[in-house]
């Protein structure tokens, strides 16, 4: 949060949320559920078709950050008048660029911004223009901001919920999901204007451009230092031995979610690691009796923890 933002939170009462008539959902696409493109000649068609069309366009990704290793996009998702939406597989087309230069000039519409763009410059995608409707919405003093909510209060329709936190790195996805993940899209530029015209009331829209160009210049964030701190409940882990401890098993299991794919509390919990930490097993047998180490865990995954700890 930049420090215009956090003045924004603290000097700005929240909101009030519109109360009136109950929200009407939005089941479906106004044009149904487009097919997935995951080829080149589909592809090409899309850039074409979002060059050819006009005004801001809105875009989403979906990443499977709690099922694999990184924050890699597995879905974008594109909505621009003239175009219509679009549903991408970054899998089978890895590379963007192409419609990134294509979208050249043109406003990009994100929620949250800043979740998004790592996982888009990855794959070629980076806006010269932007409106973080998200961060549109704390600085008109809205209490809640998340995308339903905001969808919900400021343009009275819900959104379908419950796909959020799905493995969007399955493949074939299934259609649900892929309704769920078009409709994200589906009233972006709405919400934006909306928010544009509440920005504009609050003599804030200019101040709103300033904070949308400096997430735009942001160079990439540099890695962070000693993320192994990070670990959920190393709080409780005081010894300089035992700090070690969780140092050297997050570093060895960071090392084999990269190699296997998954996300690394997939591979071992937190909570295993700080177990560990804090008793320090002398060998494989006092180890598998800890919690997360248990008798799924086979005696050559076992020797490779102790390795860590030893």
């Amino acid at each position: 949060m930049t420090d215009a933002q956090q003045t924004a939170d603290d000097a700005a009462p929240p909101t009030a949320e519109p109360s009136g008539p109950a929200a009407v959902p939005l089941l479906a696409p106004r044009e149904g559920v487009p097919e997935v493109t995951a080829d080149d000649a589909g592809l090409a068609a899309v850039v074409a078709a979002f060059a050819a069309g006009s005004g801001p366009v809105a875009v989403d990704a979906e990443r499977a950050s709690g099922y694999r290793y990184g924050q890699r996009a597995y879905l974008v998702q594109l909505r621009r008048e003239g175009a219509g939406t679009v549903l991408i597989d970054p899998v089978a087309c890895p590379d963007l660029s192409a419609l990134g230069a294509a979208l050249s000039g043109t406003e990009w519409v994100l929620h949250a911004a800043m979740q998004d763009l790592p996982c888009l410059r990855d794959i070629g995608m980076v806006p010269e223009q932007l409106f973080d409707t998200e961060l549109a919405g704390r600085l008109a003093g809205f209490a809640r901001v998340g995308l339903g909510v905001m969808v919900e209060n400021v343009l009275g329709y819900s959104l379908e919920k419950g796909h959020s936190a799905v493995d969007w790195s399955s493949r074939p996805l299934p259609e649900p999901w892929l309704r769920y993940a078009a409709l994200d899209v589906e009233l972006l530029v709405d919400l934006r204007d909306a928010l544009e015209e509440e920005l504009a009331k609050q003599g804030k829209l200019e101040w709103a451009h300033q904070e949308f160009a400096a997430i735009v210049a942001a160079p990439p964030p540099p890695p962070r230092k000693d993320p192994w701190r990070r670990t959920s409940g190393v709080h409780k882990v005081r010894r300089r031995r035992q700090l070690a401890v969780v140092r050297e098993l997050w570093t060895t299991r960071d090392h084999v979610a990269q190699r296997r794919d998954l996300s690394p509390g997939k591979v071992l919990a937190d909570a295993a690691i700080v177990a560990a930490a804090q008793a320090v097993p002398a060998d494989v047998t006092a180890l598998a009796a800890l919690p997360g180490f248990g008798h799924r865990m086979g005696r050559r995954q076992l020797a490779q923890w102790q390795a860590a700890i030893d």
